[in-house]
């Protein structure tokens, strides 16, 4: 299994998320309506995963301690739209080293997050704020998203949209995406060349009168 190192991080950010997503053979990409808050957030850490209930944050609160560094919050909320998360929360992240947030929920103070630069990945955006009553679960598996989500799991995001990748498939799901990256590098430079996308595509067949 692949260590989590600053420059694995680094190559999954400049890979992106559509490129390992394809590499990967995984059906691992999120509901795509879980978008970035600011455009350029980009995330590329450990899953640490936790479920509050429906309008609820006390389990956010709780990962603040149990999280490891270097760790993205995935939020289980039900889909339930609040916010849960803002500027307090926000600030108390980046003191814990916590690396983002994506969300099935809500959050709000987005000025106050795009202006910090912190990495948000969230259904909605929501005034509503939220009680702390109840904690369903706190650094276990879980699904999200139809998936099922353990801790230590590739969480990569950005303006294309998130995809979780499962720990003992991030260093092959790696190696398949720069072998990819590669040769789309060298499609690129043939076309800036004059070659077509029918010709490298294997698609010529389909041009008129062929």
């Amino acid at each position: 299994m692949m260590t989590l190192t600053a420059n694995v991080t680094a190559r999954c950010k400049q890979l992106g998320s559509s490129t390992l997503y394809e590499a990967s053979g995984l059906p691992c990409s999120v509901d795509p309506d879980i978008r970035s808050i600011w455009a350029g957030a980009a995330i590329a850490a450990p899953a640490f995963p936790l479920v509050c209930s429906p309008g609820d944050n006390l389990s956010i609160h709780l990962a603040m301690e149990r999280a490891p560094r270097g760790s993205v919050l995935v939020v289980g909320t039900s889909n339930f739209v609040a916010g849960y998360w803002g500027e307090v929360l926000t600030v108390a992240a980046e003191a814990a080293g916590i690396a983002g947030l994506v969300i099935d929920g809500g959050v709000r103070d987005v000025a106050a997050m795009t202006r910090r630069q912190f990495p948000v990945f969230t259904r909605g955006v929501s005034v509503r704020g939220t009680i702390k009553a109840s904690s369903p679960s706190v650094g276990q598996t879980m699904y999200f998203g139809g998936m099922l989500i353990h801790a230590g799991d590739l969480v990569v995001a950005d303006d294309d949209g998130v995809i979780i990748i499962p720990a003992g498939d991030i260093e092959r799901t790696i190696a398949t995406a720069e072998a990819r990256a590669s040769k789309e590098a060298d499609m690129m430079k043939q076309l800036s060349q004059g070659a077509t996308t029918l010709d490298l595509l294997g698609l010529s067949a389909w041009r008129t009168g062929s």
